[in-house]
């Protein structure tokens, strides 16, 4: 006991409060004095204060997933003895389409739980979450204020994928990792839920939504910046470090078992004939050795490929007509019969074992639709589409019910990855979103993003050695330098 603490108890008080304030500071970096709660709101959280909502999905697999997630948390709600918190599934509490994209729901979470809640985190399925380390985490700040929590990401460059915001300085602006989770206050939404009812959002297309949401919680610096929180994590459970962790990963590549076989995947390589000199070349030197069933299709038939000349004329956009003519010949009888049909660009870089072993996840008795999931018009009632250039994989389900419904191009130039998007739409077939395809290059997107995947696929030449790249992200051969051994650099 300090000499001076008996004369003058109320500093005993006072020295804590401060000590405290300091360790926290030290802990969590540069938050802000606001960051703590006041002395006279020194309440303990409790679990039933926090909506958790899994950004799930429809297909069987994902759903089962989101399922497990859900349930590790009830349980360890239970075995802290509390009452178990609200557990939402996306992909369950509506049927609107535009539910993956969060704002459109935000009405919907505060009429909910606007009066009684605390927070509202969002989770992916492969998120691990210690949820006693949590709600500590939470308890440090003042959930009457506007919150947005999460682990940050910034871009080295600025990126086509974020409309090249913030290009004279792309890493001034943070947003969140939804791998590791991330959180906001209850205040925080149900002002967005106001703002949400009263100013339509401006964007017709949904990209990148870690970015976009990020972004419209700013509001030009009207609102709150994204707060780090270092106990949210994409580290693997087991990593060094993980102890701290609230939150952790499971695996980088989903685990299913045996991967699909060579001869189960039919690869469909749209080119034209200005291209064979140089993009197909790049196929050859990479990828394409990993395919036992490859096409090129092209507006040339060209034996030293060689191509097929489908007989659609080339177009310099959209390649509709193009797509659909491949859906039709990989159901007839001029290529072997296969679960599974992959079609990609001539600058797509994919690694196919990647594809196969996380194809092994997905019954192909379903209609699947797997790639890189975009959106277009999402809060007016649109549509999801997997975008091209990462690669659009389908069941032979899937690419039998696209055709018996009649469903066709408006034209051959129309863009075929978003008219797919509207057809299975009106099919009511789920679109699938894996992050580990990749519509743009490695240089597009955070580096801390990539350090914890294995990426399957990226595009795009421009700018790059396409060979380098794929060395580079998607070899297995021992020789890759990719991020799965990036882990440290999170500590």
């Amino acid at each position: 006991m300090l000499p001076w603490a008996s004369r003058v108890g109320y500093r005993v008080t006072v020295l804590l409060v401060v000590c405290t304030s300091m360790l926290f500071n030290t802990v969590k970096g540069d938050l802000g004095k606001d960051a703590l709660k006041t002395h006279d709101a020194e309440t303990h959280l409790d679990l039933k204060e926090v909506v958790f909502v899994i950004q799930s999905q429809r297909n069987s697999f994902h759903a089962q997933q989101a399922e497990i997630r859900r349930t590790s948390l009830l349980e360890q709600a239970e075995s802290l003895g509390q009452s178990p918190p609200a557990v939402l599934l996306l992909h369950s509490l509506s049927d609107n389409e535009g539910d993956w994209s969060i704002l459109p729901l935000m009405p919907h979470l505060s009429s909910l739980f606007g009066k009684n809640s605390s927070w509202i985190v969002f989770l992916e399925e492969e998120t691990s979450v210690q949820v006693a380390k949590l709600l500590q985490v939470l308890d440090h700040f003042d959930r009457r204020k506007e919150w947005f929590l999460g682990k940050p990401l910034h871009d080295e460059e600025s990126t086509i994928i974020h409309h090249y915001a913030f290009a004279e300085n792309p890493s001034i602006f943070k947003y969140p990792d939804f791998t590791a989770s991330w959180a906001l206050s209850i205040p925080l939404v149900n002002r967005l839920t106001n703002k949400v009812k009263n100013e339509p959002l401006k964007s017709d297309f949904t990209i990148d939504l870690k970015h976009e949401i990020a972004l419209y919680i700013w509001e030009n610096g009207r609102g709150p910046q994204l707060t780090a929180v270092p106990e949210l994590c994409t580290l693997p459970q087991d990593a060094p470090g993980a102890e701290r962790c609230a939150t952790t990963l499971g695996r980088h590549l989903p685990s299913c078992g045996k991967p699909v076989q060579k001869e189960d995947v039919f690869v469909a390589v749209k080119t034209c004939r200005k291209f064979h000199a140089d993009r197909v070349p790049v196929v050859k030197r990479t990828w394409e050795k990993q395919a036992l069933l490859l096409e090129y299709y092209s507006d040339f038939a060209d034996p030293t490929i060689p191509t097929v000349n489908l007989g659609v004329p080339n177009t310099d956009r959209g390649h509709c007509g193009k797509t659909f003519a491949i859906l039709e010949r990989y159901v007839s009888d001029a290529v072997p019969k296969t679960n599974w049909l992959l079609i990609v660009d001539d600058d797509t870089l994919i690694s196919l074992p990647r594809l196969q072993a996380l194809l092994g996840c997905y019954d192909p008795k379903e209609p699947v639709c797997l790639g890189e999931r975009y959106g277009y018009g999402l809060s007016q009632g649109g549509y999801s589409y997997i975008t091209g250039g990462g690669g659009m994989v389908f069941s032979h389900e899937a690419v039998l019910r696209i055709l018996r419904s009649g469903c066709k191009c408006y034209s051959n130039d129309a863009p075929d990855d978003m008219v797919l998007g509207m057809c299975l739409n009106a099919l009511k077939v789920p679109v699938t979103h894996s992050p580990l395809f990749h519509q743009a290059r490695p240089e597009d997107y955070s580096r801390d993003f990539l350090s914890h995947q294995i990426p399957i696929s990226f595009h795009k030449h421009w700018n790059i050695d396409p060979i380098a790249v794929f060395h580079k992200w998607l070899r297995d051969d021992g020789e890759s330098t990719g991020p799965q051994n990036d882990f440290k650099e999170e500590l």
